[in-house]
């Protein structure tokens, strides 16, 4: 996951709607199926879903929660890392 990236979702997914992001999610999982796709591109794509859905995890979090969307991301990370290190 790349911070500068969630965070330029985050700040497309408040200006426009989550519903895009969403459907661009359902089009790159819908492409990994593409049998003759190389491992290298499979990463690309994979890493490009993981960063989407973490900006809809931080918008999330600013709705539910309140949180500026610096925090969410702080909060959103802290909680990946939590799960690494166990």
């Amino acid at each position: 996951m790349k911070l500068p990236i969630i965070k330029q979702l985050s700040g497309f997914i408040e200006s426009n709607d989550e519903d895009y992001v969403n459907e661009a999610i359902e089009t790159l999982e819908a492409i990994t199926e593409v049998s003759s796709l190389k491992d290298e591109e499979l990463d690309v794509i994979g890493e490009l879903i993981s960063n989407m859905y973490g900006a809809l995890e931080v918008q999330k979090l600013m709705k539910e929660e309140g949180l500026s969307q610096k925090d969410a991301i702080n909060a959103f990370m802290k909680r990946v890392l939590g799960s690494i290190d166990k």
